[in-house]
């Protein structure tokens, strides 16, 4: 391939992409806005027209914001590439830094760095109008700042010495780096997610053992039932930050935890949180983190390999505006355009998570009453504003759980079969 056409082929997929997203944001805030006036019969009784409403307009408002961060995306990925960025960049450090290693470290950190500076407007803008405008954010500016800072930070930590070791193969292992760089990955993505409940998630929110002595008998039974072990259950102050509610599970092996935010505890009755759980476990008895471990694991293995073969090809660094290769700049380059090309895949992994969630919500169905997981689900899209009217094509496209109508007619289904 010349370097013309591969600039061409990149232009051309970056446009399809930026289309495709600006397109499928225009038709979800029309056919909200369509269905605004008037709640779906299957939802009537259940949620008021303010409700309904209120969450159109929810919806509206973060569309809109996702517009100017597409063109931002966009724009930002043109001006680092074609616009020369990355190679003003690479070429200031030239001067200043003469140890290629050490260069290029610093090089991939300042990029990554300026990128969340550019996008961190629109962050506040979500928080502090579009959230507070609702009624969800709990979050103070100070708070804001520190979760920011907090995060760099963590960030520098654990992920500059990753950094530095995939440089290090790659300039260093041969031919073979890239097997070598997945061996490391795969083992520090496995250390983060056992380390994550004890040591990192801690540092953001408050964990509590849950207090409330007949909810944990409720909950410790079906664990039991369900032959899952944890290493206990635990509320979080996710009140701090939003008023939106969630329950989750973390941990790898014995580190196993089970999370409800204090909002959901507020939220839902001992039957609906039950069965809210039952809904996680039956993930875990489908194996859906484990699958999704292993489908991870096996596409890096092969997105490093395909970035072995881009590294040794100079129309890939000319064709995207630069002139110099170094190793830096080969894994920047490839992890900043690589979403551009997965993006259109996008659709295949939102329908196979939709797959999942209609197991868990049958294998919920077979351990609760299916009316329990409905009602949950129905206070939880009244009271996170979640739309019950989404365009058809937008959600096939991005929603990893099932539109609201879809995924309670399947639960009613499940209640009247068992």
């Amino acid at each position: 391939m010349t370097a013309t056409l591969w600039t061409t082929l990149f232009c051309t997929v970056l446009s399809l992409n930026l289309l495709t997203r600006l397109t499928l944001a225009f038709r979800q805030m029309r056919h909200v806005r369509q269905y605004r006036g008037a709640v779906p019969d299957s939802f009537s009784a259940t949620i008021p027209l303010e409700a309904h409403q209120k969450a159109a307009d929810y919806n509206l408002a973060k569309n809109r914001l996702s517009l100017v961060q597409i063109l931002l995306d966009g724009t930002v990925l043109l001006a680092l590439t074609l616009g020369g960025g990355l190679e003003w960049l690479q070429h200031l450090l030239y001067g200043l830094v003469p140890y290629e290693l050490l260069r290029g470290g610093l090089f991939i950190v300042l990029t990554l760095t300026l990128i969340s500076l550019l996008e961190l407007p629109l962050a506040w803008y979500q928080t502090f109008s579009i959230e507070a405008r609702f009624g969800f954010n709990q979050m103070t500016p100070a708070l804001f700042i520190a979760d920011h800072v907090k995060q760099w930070l963590l960030g520098l930590a654990l992920g500059l010495p990753l950094l530095y070791v995939v440089l290090w193969f790659m300039q260093t292992a041969g031919e073979m780096w890239w097997l070598y760089t997945w061996a490391v990955w795969v083992g520090f993505n496995l250390l983060i997610m056992a380390i994550f409940p004890t040591f990192i998630a801690p540092l953001f929110n408050k964990f509590q053992p849950l207090e409330d002595l007949s909810l944990r008998q409720r909950i410790e039974g079906l664990l039991k039932r369900c032959g899952f072990h944890s290493n206990g259950v635990f509320v979080m102050d996710g009140s701090r930050r939003s008023s939106h509610g969630n329950a989750y599970f973390t941990g790898l092996g014995n580190s196993k935890r089970i999370v409800f935010f204090d909002t959901l505890l507020k939220q839902l009755s001992a039957e609906e949180i039950e069965a809210v759980l039952a809904h996680e476990l039956g993930h875990f008895k489908h194996h859906h983190i484990r699958k999704r471990m292993i489908l991870m694991f096996s596409l890096s293995l092969v997105l490093l390999w395909v970035l072995s073969q881009l590294q040794q090809m100079h129309w890939f660094y000319q064709g995207l505006g630069v002139s110099q290769p170094d190793t830096a700049m080969a894994l920047l380059l490839f992890f900043l355009v690589l979403p551009v090309f997965t993006f259109l895949l996008h659709p295949l992994t939102s329908y196979h998570s939709r797959l999942h969630e209609y197991q868990a919500d049958s294998y919920a169905a077979s351990q609760t009453p299916a009316r329990d997981l409905v009602s949950a689900l129905i206070k939880l899209y009244r009271d996170n504003a979640a739309t019950l009217t989404p365009d058809p094509w937008y959600s096939r496209y991005y929603d990893s759980h099932p539109p609201a109508p879809l995924r309670i007619a399947h639960l009613q289904a499940q209640g009247h079969n068992s």
